[in-house]
């Protein structure tokens, strides 16, 4: 099962930001999309997710994936949510199960929430609101919402981004997981190259709006392919368990 891309271009005002003639994600694999600053990373994930007007074709095993079809197929997790401050933890999570809900929130839904919140380590904030919250716990109960919808496809923004460093590590996993042990096609944009080779499958690689490249995360995380991406020189370091991990050494100057 595959989600693909055709010809997907987006446009604001009359200036193309992002024209991705083609790219592929795997289910039972995490892709991650890797590139500079404005490079249409957050852009191509609005597009495929339907939150911005694109052209091409969005297709999930062959089928164009179509506004209906969106909501039965993936969940979306942008950086910044606008949601209502003064929602709790368990409304907020609950929105993701919107389509099934009834009049009534049944013991299921409730119960739902709570595994979902338990697996992420954040049960005890069921009742607080939004306002009350951090940043980095914000953002695993915008991950919890998406986990709750059940899609077969999860795009994700950043969702590590306010995290410390042992959330970082435990939602990197618990996605990782998701793509491997139940077939989901996960997709996640990352800035920290380290967390890009230790848990993605593949890299998708954007410069100025355009794909750059795309392939197995070891062959995409080489000195070349980055020099090139993000003009800085990088070492390749040997961690303990035998993966290369690329650390950035300098600037590349003009």
């Amino acid at each position: 099962m595959t989600l693909q891309v055709h010809d997907l271009c987006v446009q604001y005002s009359a200036q193309t930001v992002l024209q991705l003639e083609h790219a592929h994600w795997e289910c039972g694999q995490l892709g991650a999309v890797i590139g500079p600053n404005g490079c249409g990373k957050t852009t191509l994930l609005k597009a495929i997710a339907g939150v911005l007007p694109s052209t091409g074709q969005v297709q999930w095993q062959g089928r164009e994936l179509s506004p209906a079809l969106r909501p039965q197929v993936l969940a979306y997790m942008p950086q910044d949510n606008q949601a209502s401050q003064g929602l709790t933890v368990l409304e907020v999570v609950l929105l993701g199960r919107l389509r099934q809900l009834g009049v009534r929130v049944s013991t299921a839904d409730r119960q739902g929430v709570y595994q979902v919140l338990e697996r992420l380590g954040i049960s005890h904030l069921a009742g607080r609101s939004l306002h009350q919250l951090s940043g980095g716990q914000r953002q695993l109960v915008w991950l919890a919402q998406a986990l709750l919808a059940q899609p077969q496809v999860l795009l994700l923004d950043e969702p590590t981004s306010a995290l410390d460093m042992e959330h970082q590590l435990q939602v990197l996993q618990l996605l990782r997981d998701l793509a491997h042990q139940h077939g989901l096609c996960v997709v996640v944009v990352l800035h920290d190259l380290a967390a890009v080779a230790r848990f993605a499958d593949t890299v998708l690689a954007l410069q100025q709006g355009c794909l750059h490249s795309q392939g197995a995360a070891a062959d995409m995380l080489q000195p070349d392919c980055l020099a090139q991406l993000f003009r800085v020189q990088v070492d390749m370091l040997q961690g303990f368990d035998g993966l290369l991990i690329p650390v950035p050494r300098c600037a590349i100057l003009v």
